[in-house]
């Protein structure tokens, strides 16, 4: 078989999407004997087998080869590639240096060409990367209008994808995913190229997590790893398919199979040069183990997220909390809450802020997050959202001794969060359920969904909310309506301690125990620090 049969094996290969093989053939070639489009095919080949400074060095000649053949257009697409690669590769100064070349070989051009809807994807990714939506919106419909009067499936599939996020983020959930579903029709319909569906693909799985969408997720991932599996020897987009059935398993409740996708996910980041999306990897790990109660191995997983640049708030907090570090995980919350943030990424955050404030019992800033939370899941129509906010509504009210209320938000909850096949967020609400129902004195009741939650903790292997319930079956119900933190400080309180000694024994702030005997005095119907403990004394709390 000759050379120039070898090629051409090498481009068929190509064609059927057998990236392997064509990768193999054209980088063992003679570069004397490649064209300048062969070198643009040895790069996309070398990026799908995961190849990534080899699809770079081929980038570079095909990029030369075209300007030496007088193909501008040709050569600006090369830049725009190159850029993509760098970029995605945390090379973001050098990636930068290849889209100002290829906006300054198409200035050279008086004619509008296609080539400029995909310098406009670089332009849109910096108002994101910098939180500008709304420029990042302009850029997205520029995309889109350029894919749309050049008859290009690659840019009307990311001006339709990338719309649709913004679209969410601006707080049009309908809209927003009704785009995303619309982009994914060029690429069901083969129409879309290999690297450009991946990106769709993932960003459309992405939106959907953010909204905690999991049977969104678990439908679109399922789908993913589908079309990855047909392409044999394809690396990219594979770490995206790991990390995204390891959230819809840590959802599940598969904790194992979660952690195990997790690290097949930072492994295959690794194999493409992709390392930020390891924080968001090590962040997911942290979660299961918070939730696992391993403290030591759980700290340690959100430390590596922060270290690969992904913020491991809210997760930390939540652990902190866990072991009595109250006024720590309220400042962190506090901290993320006065960020800026759409209300995607907002209702990310409020369930465990609304948990967190409610241990600190900051009840007025709590009721006001979960209306909020509840305000942003109604608009959106996302059943998950609404089950989250159903909870955190119930936990206010809890602690806000409105029993009845909370009964019913609650109730919700816990049919819910069942029904969408979230076992870990039906048991919590299970356990606020329980503890609602005993306030009103129906024990017997309460017992029963302390006791079904437990048997989903023990089978979670969520040691932490074990024995929260344990204790909780061993014990009668707090008086006068107080939550178990209140009693705490009433008996230091009626012992003789003074606030800062009560603060300092329960890692507290003296302003956070001044409000929990503001709130234990109404309560008990008391005024005074010596009525209070004489009140201690009587109901056998200290």
């Amino acid at each position: 078989m000759g050379v120039a049969d070898d090629l051409l094996q090498a481009r068929q290969a190509y064609e059927r999407r057998e990236w392997v093989a064509a990768y193999e053939g054209l980088s063992a070639a003679s570069v004397d004997t490649l064209l300048a489009d062969d070198f643009a095919l040895l790069a996309q080949a070398a990026y799908l087998v995961g190849r990534r400074n080899d699809c770079i060095q081929a980038l570079q000649r095909a990029h030369i080869s075209y300007l030496d053949g007088g193909d501008t257009l040709a050569a600006a697409r090369c830049a725009f590639w190159l850029a993509l690669v760098l970029n995605t590769g945390g090379e973001a100064a050098v990636g930068g240096g290849w889209v100002a070349r290829a906006q300054r070989l198409l200035d050279a051009i008086e004619e509008d060409t296609v080539e400029r809807g995909y310098v406009a994807i670089h332009q849109m990714y910096q108002h994101i990367t910098a939180g500008e939506f709304g420029l990042a919106m302009e850029r997205a419909q520029l995309v889109l209008d350029y894919g749309r009067r050049f008859a290009e499936p690659d840019l009307v599939a990311m001006g339709l994808c990338a719309r649709g996020r913004m679209l969410l983020y601006a707080g049009n959930g309908p809209a927003g995913l009704a785009l995303l579903d619309e982009s994914m029709v060029g690429i069901a319909a083969g129409e879309v190229s290999p690297i450009f569906s991946g990106m769709v693909w993932c960003a459309l799985i992405e939106a959907c997590q953010e909204l905690s969408d999991f049977a969104r997720v678990d439908q679109w991932a399922r789908a993913l790893t589908a079309w990855c599996d047909t392409q044999p020897g394809l690396v990219p987009f594979t770490g995206q398919c790991a990390l995204h059935r390891g959230q819809v398993r840590r959802a599940r409740g598969a904790y194992d199979d979660a952690l195990h996708e997790f690290e097949l996910a930072e492994q295959r980041y690794r194999e493409v040069g992709e390392l930020s999306p390891i924080g968001l990897a090590s962040y997911e790990r942290g979660e299961v183990l918070r939730v696992r109660g391993d403290v030591d191995a759980a700290e340690r997983a959100f430390e590596r997220a922060a270290e690969f640049g992904y913020d491991p708030q809210p997760g930390l907090a939540l652990l902190w909390l866990q072991y009595g570090r109250i006024d720590a995980a309220a400042a962190a919350v506090r901290r993320l809450l006065a960020e800026p943030r759409d209300p995607v990424h907002r209702a990310q955050l409020l369930p465990a802020a609304v948990h967190v404030l409610v241990a600190e019992n900051d009840l007025e800033e709590a009721r006001r997050l979960a209306e909020e939370l509840s305000a942003i899941a109604q608009s959106y129509g996302c059943p998950p959202l609404e089950a989250m906010a159903a909870a955190a509504s119930g936990e206010v009210s809890l602690a806000a001794v409105d029993t009845p209320t909370a009964l019913t938000q609650l109730r919700r909850a816990v049919r819910m969060c069942s029904a969408l096949g979230l076992p870990y967020d039906a048991a919590c609400s299970r356990v606020l359920l329980g503890r609602a129902l005993r306030a009103i004195g129906d024990t017997e009741s309460a017992d029963r969904e302390l006791a079904a939650a437990r048997r989903a903790f023990v089978d979670l292997g969520a040691t932490p909310a074990v024995k929260e319930v344990d204790r909780l079956l061993a014990r009668t119900t707090n008086p006068s309506g107080l939550t178990d933190r209140e009693v705490e400080v009433l008996r230091l309180v009626a012992s003789g301690r003074s606030n800062a000694q009560v603060a300092a024994e329960l890692y507290l702030s003296e302003k956070t125990v001044a409000r929990h005997l503001s709130n234990i005095f109404p309560k008990i119907d008391v005024s005074s620090r010596t009525a209070a403990a004489a009140y201690a004394f009587e109901h056998g709390l200290v």
